[in-house]
Parts: structure tokens; sequence; C-alpha cells
């Protein structure tokens, strides 16, 4: 220790000390378990031409892999302060459809933590049950994860419920149906919701290749109350930075611009795998023309800095 500080007060000895001291000593680590991997051949999902063993490695189930965002003009809970990010789209969420375009909901219903579940019963008659515990809010504070909540209350933004309701949401209905999120691929030391927080991580992480609004805006597409669009505009613009064609969303009868999907083949863990981007396999919802892509409400978003 420098001499000045022999003097110093027990006090300031006792700051010195804690800030030398780091937050992995205190909150455990959210990483999957992949040693197992190391060894193993690689293949993109959908695209293996030999069977995938370790469903923890690869994406096995749900190899289809749609990163999707929003344009919402207005939450309904601006009064508490929960508004939209300037100058960016929001996210949805990272859907694991299955090769041919189908998809599972509710895999594992021990991790179940969505309090307004979209399915009552499953298709195979199973009730999904509401869930009234902690929210998830809670699981990522419990690791300690104060910088990935700030993100995702400045960027995953719920429309008329609360944001961790929507997070809730996602993670239950999708990160259950993808194999490398699954409670054994964090074995032998699985802590309590590390499959969780490891899930948003990952939603964040791949939301961040995607800069819709700015993709847009560079070729210049910006949000107007007066000016429309043609689908053909919007979609090479997006194409053009990705090299693939994304699935473009429309309300209003298919004349208001609000959803885009990202579609993917993964190499690896989704975690930490490489993101391929494909053509959609879903059809647009949106009209050929006359496009809006609207102005959001100015009460309703706030200046963000990233």
């Amino acid at each position: 220790m420098v001499s000045w500080f022999l003097g110093a007060s027990p006090v300031a000895a006792v700051l010195l000390a804690a800030s030398e001291v780091h937050a992995s000593d205190y909150f455990p680590t959210t990483y999957p378990n992949i040693q197992a991997c190391v060894a193993l051949p690689l293949q993109y999902s959908c695209e293996n031409t030999t069977a995938l063993t370790n469903s923890c490695c690869n994406v096995v189930k749900g190899g289809l892999v749609l990163q999707t965002q929003y344009w919402d003009t207005y939450t309904g809970l601006e009064f508490y302060g929960q508004l939209l990010p300037s100058g960016s789209w929001t996210i949805h969420g990272l859907w694991p459809d299955n090769c041919d375009g189908s998809y599972d909901q509710y895999c594992d219903l021990t991790r179940q933590y969505d309090p307004d579940p979209s399915l009552s019963v499953l298709p195979d008659g199973t009730p999904v049950p509401p869930y009234t515990g902690p929210s998830v809010k809670t699981f990522i504070e419990d690791f300690g994860r104060w910088d990935l909540l700030k993100y995702m209350e400045t960027f995953w933004i719920n429309q008329g419920a609360p944001n961790e309701d929507f997070w809730a949401h996602e993670f239950s209905k999708h990160a259950t149906c993808t194999s490398t999120f699954d409670v054994a691929c964090y074995e032998p030391d699985y802590k309590e919701h590390q499959d969780v927080v490891n899930f948003y991580e990952t939603v964040v992480k791949v939301f961040q290749l995607y800069p819709t609004y700015n993709m847009l805006a560079a070729a210049g597409i910006v949000p107007s109350n007066w000016t429309t669009y043609t689908l053909a505009q919007i979609t090479n613009a997006l194409y053009s930075q990705t090299g693939a064609i994304p699935y473009l969303g429309c309300s209003g009868d298919g004349v208001v611009l609000d959803e885009v999907w990202y579609f993917h083949h993964v190499l690896g863990t989704e975690q930490y795998g490489h993101f391929k981007t494909i053509n959609s396999t879903t059809p647009s919802s949106c009209k050929a023309d006359g496009l809006w892509y609207y102005e959001r409400t100015p009460t309703s978003e706030r200046d963000v800095t990233y």
C-alpha cells in the first residue's frame, strides 16, 4: 500500500478496499458450460448434413432464429416514465422457429414466468398457468447485471403493460424452446435463473446487430406523418446492409409499418455463435406502396445515448 495512505481514515481504507473488489466476486456468471463443444464439428442450424448430437453446443431445437423488432409510436404508460428510445426501433424478441417454419411455445412450464401467457392451453391440452412470483427484473438484479437492466429498460419497451412482463413473456414462450438455453447446458454449477439472464444478454447482443432506424435513415427513409414509402424502398434499404430480405410487418390494413424480423441460421450456440442472415421465409404483411412509417408521439419518446 502506498505510504500516504498510512494516515488515512478507516472509512477511506474500507472504500479503497471495496473499489478493488470486482462484481464477479459477489455475483455468479451467466455463462453456459460449453467445454464439451470445443472438439465438435461446426454446422449451421437447419443446414446440417449429419445429425447434431449435442443440443447445448448447437441450435438443434429452434434452428431458424428470428431477431424481431417493433416500431411503436406510444407506450400507454408514459405517465410512469415508460418511454420509447429516440432514433431507434425497440426489441421484440429472439424467436426459435423450426427449420420448416413451424414453431413451438412454452416448451418448459417449470420455467414459466409469464404473468399473462398468450396461450392458456397448449395444443396437447396442457394448461399454461399465469406466473405470480417475483418479477424477472429481480432475476437480473440478483446477478448484479444493472448494466443489462438499464439497456433493457431503454430499448426493450412494452406497450400497455410493464416492460418486465414483456421480458418474462419472451423468455417463457421462446427461450424455453431453444436448445442452447436448456438448464442442462449450465450444469454442473447451475444457478437459478442463470439461463434467463443469459437469454436476455443474447437478445440484446443480436438486437445490436441491426440498427434498423439508422439503416433506413441512411437510405432517406425516416418517420413521417406526411410521406409514404413503398415496400421495395424499405426492403432494399435493409437488404443493402444485411444481404438478406427481412420480413416487414404492417398493421392498419397493411399500410402502417410496425415490425421487422431478421432471419438466421446459427453456427454454434445461440449465445456466442455466428448468425448468418437468410431471406425471410414469411411473406410480408405490408402492401406494395403507400406505407406509413409514422413519427412517434413527442411525449412518448426520450433521448438516449448508445
